[in-house]
């Protein structure tokens, strides 16, 4: 009996040419090689430094968060909203689910007159467990609001509600609060057409936009300009400034964000998406980094997001501590012996 062989996939499309980026190795010999990409971009999109492809669009999941909160950010009616930097940060999150996490988005939802009941997130286990090495108390039961992504989503919900929108219906693309993020997101990308921006549904059941890594890096240094665009105002200051001021906000406890914010000291904002996608962006430089790693390995991408860094001198040698711990991770046995190593080749 001949044994059947199933035929390969059709690609929807050519392979993106991405460049060995990181490897890591065992018992001094490489084992894995991490292949993917990074753009440089300046706010007025001129491209800085860039290795492999970075006009291939990939899928910016969470990194594409503070686009996202624009529009609410930039809406006539936004102030009498009276969100804290704090609570602005939450937006841009992909959060622990500490109790401070999970109390911002309570509150945040509470100016609409809404409860978690109306968040479409869905629910899972907060973070913090997992990056802090602990094992959830027996038993607990978790909501909605403890999701990592529960501020962008009662961000969502807000920009519902001062648009008299139906909040049932926030995470359908033809909604007007989907219709709006859009939009920002191609301007800030510097898209000419938003109606032919490749998208997908996220993990938290939002739509997600797929963007050249040049664009997401440029759509990042957008954020940092200092006077007000033309067409969103103070938007990208104000978002700038919650997140370079409460980076606990953004992630949490343990987590690489977190430790990338400190490093630049108030001038960075940085955001992690799934399937490694990294953005940092600075202030004092006008400019963004943005990173793909092809396999989605984490640590992966933040080897090479710290090379990166440390490429373009952007680094205060006084904070490269924060960096230090993502720069080079060691691969240890299950006792705990170090047996190899994840490096970058950049």
């Amino acid at each position: 009996m001949t044994e059947s062989v199933s035929p390969a996939p059709t690609l929807p499309g050519p392979l993106p040419q991405h460049a060995a980026l990181v490897v890591s190795t065992r018992g001094g010999a490489i084992e894995n090689v991490h292949y993917g990409s990074y753009a440089v971009v300046d706010s007025g999109g001129h491209r800085l430094d860039a290795a492999g492809d970075v006009d291939f669009p990939v899928f910016t999941r969470s990194a594409l968060k503070p686009l996202q909160a624009v529009p609410l950010v930039a809406h006539p009616r936004f102030a009498q909203l009276g969100l804290t930097p704090a609570e602005i940060a939450l937006l841009c999150a992909s959060h622990n689910g500490e109790p401070r996490h999970a109390d911002a988005a309570r509150a945040l939802l509470a100016r609409a007159g809404l409860t978690e009941a109306a968040l479409q997130c869905g629910v899972h286990t907060p973070y913090w467990y997992a990056h802090n090495d602990t094992r959830p108390p027996e038993g607990t039961r978790w909501s909605a609001l403890h999701h990592n992504c529960s501020g962008k989503h009662a961000g969502m919900l807000l920009l519902a509600w001062l648009e008299g929108a139906d909040p049932a219906r926030y995470l359908e693309r033809d909604h007007p609060v989907q219709r709006q993020i859009a939009q920002a997101v191609a301007y800030a990308a510097g898209e000419p057409d938003v109606e032919t921006m490749t998208w997908g549904t996220d993990g938290c059941s939002a739509p997600n936009y797929a963007l050249p890594l040049s664009g997401l890096a440029r759509a990042a240094a957008w954020l940092t300009r200092p006077t007000p665009d033309p067409r969103y105002g103070n938007a990208p200051r104000i978002i700038f400034d919650g997140m370079a001021n409460h980076p606990e906000m953004v992630s949490g406890e343990a987590r690489h964000d977190l430790d990338f914010a400190l490093a630049g000291g108030g001038d960075w904002i940085a955001k992690v998406g799934a399937e490694g996608v990294q953005i940092v962006a600075s202030r004092r430089h006008g400019a963004a980094v943005a990173v793909k790693i092809a396999d989605g390995s984490a640590k992966a991408l933040t080897v090479a997001t710290c090379a990166v860094l440390r490429r373009l001198g952007w680094i205060d040698p006084a904070r490269d501590e924060y960096l230090a711990r993502w720069a080079a991770l060691p691969i240890r046995s299950i006792r705990g012996v170090e047996v190899g190593r994840v490096s970058a080749l950049v």
